[in-house]
């Protein structure tokens, strides 16, 4: 796959997705101003693939940087992709349109290019983000799904989002999706956990036949968030076949492994608040993984999720996340 810093997809309804991405997570104990500060100088490195979310907090300072990039002509609005996502209490079909006009005013947007659903899951419909019983447990509803996307399929319609999308979804809910009847619009995408421990071709390879673009997040590891993320779980970016294979290259671990991906064929969503880890990681469109180190870093897949879903631990469908 011949690449550069602005390729794109061609995604199921026409609209291009850029095949690098800028991760705007952090965790709590972070100054939501970092999003801000590292999402201009991502754009001024080349990213032109902006993700964010709701839940993350932090879409008016993302919001600002993008305008101000707008704003001191670095780019035009149409030049960036920016992915919303609705989060878990807002999947009540009532509650869809207002989550998205929301985020939209916090972002001072007209439109969003991609929002997907960010769970399959539910919680109890409201503006509580964790909604929790006096167990501290989390309180679940069970809107279905579909009434769920029929709602995302009107925010398109209605000229508030270009595409539409989910993540998190194993193999079986994306088919609820696409069995339904009166189905006007698939999902675009699945954003999923992906890295070298967790390379998901099997999802990959479905994604594909049905023409969903796969999107890998936490494809370096992970923020290690205490609030999410054994601490005792290994580190990506320490894997000694991976560093082998860069030292190899010329490059760092972090590049191979975004190559790797992106070679294929999933979007790569690259996430760091470091200037110069921000451009080294867009600077991977310059070599390329022969078969053997494609071989290599496959072998090292051992469907290792940093992301153990202890929020959903308690739902009566838990593992859904185990299934491909």
């Amino acid at each position: 796959m011949d690449l550069c810093a602005q390729s794109t997809i061609i995604m199921n309804d026409g609209h291009k997705i850029p095949v690098i991405g800028f991760g705007t997570y952090a965790p709590e104990k972070f100054p939501k101003i970092l999003a801000e500060e590292a999402t201009k100088v991502a754009i001024e490195v080349g990213y032109r693939h902006i993700d964010c979310a709701y839940v993350y907090g932090n879409e008016a300072n993302v919001g600002r940087a993008m305008r101000e990039k707008i704003t001191d002509g670095t780019v035009r609005r149409e030049d960036l992709f920016y992915t919303g996502k609705l989060w878990s209490t807002f999947q009540t079909p009532d509650l869809v349109q207002p989550a998205l006009e929301r985020s939209l005013q916090d972002l001072q947007l007209e439109y969003m290019d991609l929002f997907i659903i960010h769970n399959p899951l539910e919680m109890k419909p409201g503006d509580d983000v964790f909604p929790m019983n006096e167990n501290g447990q989390i309180i679940f509803h069970n809107t279905d799904i579909r009434d769920t996307w029929e709602a995302m399929e009107r925010c398109k319609d209605a000229g508030m989002v270009k595409s539409i999308g989910v993540s998190n979804f194993n193999r079986r809910q994306i088919e609820l999706i696409l069995n339904k009847p009166g189905l006007r619009y698939k999902p675009v995408c699945n954003q999923v956990e992906c890295h070298i421990y967790l390379n998901q071709r099997k999802l990959l390879d479905f994604c594909s036949s049905q023409g969903i673009v796969l999107v890998g997040y936490s494809v370096l590891g992970s923020s290690r968030d205490e609030n999410w993320i054994d601490q005792n779980s290994p580190v990506v970016l320490e894997d000694p076949v991976l560093i082998t294979i860069a030292k190899r290259h010329h490059k760092t671990p972090a590049q191979v492994a975004i190559r790797y991906f992106l070679q294929l064929g999933v979007v790569v969503l690259a996430k760091s608040f470091n200037p110069k880890r921000i451009k080294e990681n867009i600077q991977v469109f310059d070599f390329h993984l022969p078969p053997e180190d494609l071989a290599e870093l496959g072998a090292l897949n051992r469907n290792y999720r940093y992301v153990e879903a202890k929020l959903w631990k308690d739902h009566p469908k838990f593992p859904f996340a185990d299934e491909y």
